[in-house]
């Protein structure tokens, strides 16, 4: 997917250096966006290997997503990719598929004068029992999504929202991808991803993929044709590594920007490469992997291969299931490894 080619290359070319609260430094800047042609092909990137357990771990993700739990001892039965965050019970200060799912609606007195919010027996609305015994209401997005599209496609309201600003300011990790737009355009679902914040190297691939499949699992299910993807990072930064590695790029950045400038095919790319594992520190023992650029200056030598093709079964969304979901006819090049950033 050249898109996203295209997005490390700005990322790296016009960036600035900027350390951040993990301790491993980046290269980050604002606003990038593009979008994808989801007719042409799943958005599986084929520059860097994504099957196997990554594949594993995007599929079950997302079903998790869809489940609307909010702890995470269902899915780490399948993958592990969110027990960093998690408590001894499993249980996370924020969850995706928990405000997508089941998003907190004031009650009686808690509402503020003048609102307006739905009442206990409106369809998308559930009044829960809590462990403690009491009552709490939430709201059902993606059931709102499904039956709008079916109603009043042509709605400028199907707005899915993970973020709750009071959580947020306390949460461990509260969401990146943090909100979603369903559009239908001419007979064709649309869906528009934002990110506060993307790891390009790591995160973004399976943001692409995961929200691909989410359109066009919605798309099936409501009977449109597939459209686009549409994203939006605000902070769209690539891992530079930390200690001595780290700051050297605060210090060289402009020498590899100079290079890169002079880049005029993809083979250029491996001498740029070159370049950098010469002039920069090694990485510390035990710091291994945090420096991503390496690993992105191999994957823009790489020429993009067509694109595979997703099937789905056609069962109800929240029955989705592994088996569910099989990428076809998917050729890529050799895997790369990054370190995550904690």
């Amino acid at each position: 997917m050249q898109q996203y080619l295209d997005l490390v290359d700005d990322a790296l070319s016009t960036g600035t250096y900027k350390p951040n609260r993990t301790g491993v430094d980046t290269i980050a800047t604002f606003s990038a966006g593009y979008t994808v042609d989801l007719a042409e092909g799943f958005p599986l990137l084929t520059t860097k290997r994504m099957d196997g357990y990554r594949w594993n771990s995007l599929i079950h993700e997302v079903i998790w997503y869809l489940s609307g739990e909010e702890h995470v001892r269902n899915l780490r039965e399948e993958t592990k990719i969110w027990d960093a965050w998690a408590d001894e019970e499993g249980r996370l200060d924020t969850a995706y598929g928990r405000f997508w799912r089941r998003y907190p609606v004031p009650d009686g007195t808690d509402a503020l004068p003048g609102e307006t919010w739905p009442d206990d027996a409106h369809r998308w609305v559930t009044v829960e029992e809590t462990e403690d015994g009491t009552e709490r209401r939430t709201f059902d997005q993606i059931a709102y999504v499904l039956d709008t599209l079916r109603e009043n496609p042509h709605s400028r309201r199907m707005v899915v929202n993970a973020w709750h600003p009071a959580n947020a300011a306390t949460s461990t990790l509260p969401p990146c991808h943090y909100t979603f737009v369903v559009n239908v355009q001419g007979g064709k679902l649309n869906l528009h991803l934002t990110q506060r914040s993307g790891d390009i190297a790591l995160g973004v691939p399976f943001n692409v993929a995961a929200y691909a499949l989410l359109a066009n699992a919605i798309a099936q299910r409501t009977g449109f044709e597939i459209g686009e993807f549409g994203h939006t990072i605000v902070d769209a930064h690539v891992y530079c590594g930390q200690g001595d590695r780290g700051e050297w790029y605060g210090e060289n950045l402009h020498a590899l920007q100079e290079r890169l400038a002079d880049v005029e095919t993809k083979a250029d790319y491996p001498d740029v490469k070159s370049w950098l594992e010469g002039a920069a520190p090694a990485e510390a023992d035990g710091d291994e992997g945090y420096d991503h650029v390496p690993g992105l200056l191999e994957q823009l030598s790489r020429e993009p291969r067509e694109r595979p093709r997703i099937e789905i079964a056609d069962v109800p969304l929240e029955e989705l299931r592994y088996d569910d979901v099989e990428v076809v006819d998917y050729d890529c090049a050799e895997g790369l490894s990054f370190a995550v950033a904690e």
